[in-house]
């Protein structure tokens, strides 16, 4: 029987997951055999790994779960799966053809299925596999970047150079007034570490206007912050030690990006150049009071500029540029405290571990979020130039071990 929920729900979901498709394959145009296939670095999987493992996905919780349909090519669950094979044995692959085959088998399937699936009940679920396609799309766009540059990190060149006439942006900060907010999101779409929403305290506290750009990285750099231990926690020393790093992964010296945000620089780094500078990294509950706080309302924002869904005129998101951009591109994304390029662009680490909120209940697995609560990643905000919309939002909570350097992640400064 056929469910009585408004057909609009219905065919909203079915666009998300076209939409989303789409983009997803936009990636993979004119890719090569060796490039689908290479494991670019060695945290991730290749990028052809992460298009089977959308197939699986999708296969596994909407058509073998919530349908009770047998599995979609069983013979692809021991590569295609999180934790059956290790990250350098997932090189392995059927070609390209082959893997889009396996997904459009499953697509047409799963919509078919969305034409009589009880989506009251599963609609979390549904919102949660467009999230997690979203996810993997992100990490084929920037694991793509990283075999473009690899072993090359002078070629890096985002998009948008400075003008010549144009001088790098002053560093200043927004006073931000102490008090209670609401924290995290029980939206239909909230994944299960952004739950449950709650209030929070905060003291009074400044904030960056903008992430710190390459320009203010390179005084720390020239200071030679990399060299004076008294810049640098114990364990980010130790780390220092161990890795002889002098600059961010991928730097650019070129001058005229000096207005895009730093990047490539893992927690350590980040801690560092806040102590360089006399500052520190906003906690988690500061980051996103920041971003996501009416003042004038006195409510919360789904996004920095209220609840209207992200655009190319508001952030640099969804690989539309696919590169960073200066830090004040996007006059319609500030806040309502008037912080710039908190979404989109890059990643920012916080000073919080990431764990769980009060109430935490695991969905749909235990190993989505639970499994980093382990005293060990920090959180990050803010999402990169890379992601996708459907994962784009001030509550959305990425984790990091604090030695990973990522192309996608930098900060901004808090005291």
């Amino acid at each position: 029987m056929r469910s009585t929920l408004k057909p609009s729900s219905r065919e909203a979901i079915a666009l998300a997951l076209h939409q989303c498709r789409t983009g997803t394959l936009k990636l993979f145009q004119g890719i090569d055999w060796d490039t689908f296939c290479r494991q670019a670095h060695p945290e991730f999987s290749p990028a052809g790994w992460h298009l089977g493992h959308i197939a699986y996905t999708e296969d596994l919780w909407l058509l073998q779960r919530c349908a009770g349909f047998p599995p979609t090519f069983p013979e692809y669950h021991q590569l295609f799966a999180a934790d059956r094979l290790p990250k350098k044995d997932r090189v392995f692959l059927p070609t390209f053809s082959e893997v889009c085959y396996y997904l459009d088998t499953v697509r047409k399937q799963v919509l078919n299925y969305l034409e009589t699936a009880p989506i009251e009940e599963q609609e979390r679920l549904w919102r949660f596999i467009i999230q997690h396609e979203s996810q993997h799309c992100e990490t084929i766009a920037f694991v793509l970047l990283v075999g473009q540059i690899s072993g090359q990190p002078k070629i890096v060149k985002p998009a948008f150079p400075l003008p010549s006439n144009q001088k790098p942006i002053a560093s200043e900060m927004i006073a931000i007034p102490g008090g209670e907010f609401i924290m995290g999101n029980d939206d239909i779409n909230a994944l299960d570490n952004e739950r449950n929403s709650h209030n929070c305290s905060v003291e009074n506290y400044s904030i960056d206007r903008y992430p710190v750009t390459c320009y203010q990285y390179r005084q720390f750099i020239k200071s030679g912050g990399y060299q004076n231990p008294k810049y640098w926690s114990k364990l980010g020393w130790n780390w220092l030690q161990s890795n002889s790093v002098n600059q961010p992964l991928y730097w650019s010296d070129n001058p005229t990006f000096d207005n895009h945000p730093v990047c490539g620089v893992s927690w350590y780094e980040a801690e560092a150049y806040c102590q360089f500078v006399g500052q520190r990294l906003p906690t988690e509950a500061e980051w996103e009071k920041a971003a996501s706080w009416s003042t004038t309302t006195m409510t919360k924002n789904i996004y920095p500029w209220g609840e209207e869904t992200p655009t190319s005129h508001r952030c640099n998101h969804d690989n539309n540029i696919g590169k960073t951009t200066p830090v004040d591109t996007f006059p319609e994304g500030k806040s309502a405290y008037n912080c710039w390029d908190m979404l989109g662009n890059v990643w920012e680490w916080t000073a919080s571990w990431f764990d769980g909120y009060k109430g935490f209940e695991s969905y749909p697995y235990r190993g989505y979020s639970q499994t980093y609560f382990d005293g060990e990643h920090r959180v990050l905000k803010g999402g990169s130039w890379a992601t996708r919309p459907w994962a784009l939002r001030s509550s959305f909570r990425n984790w990091y071990y604090p030695e990973v350097r990522q192309i996608i992640a930098g900060f901004r400064c808090a005291k």
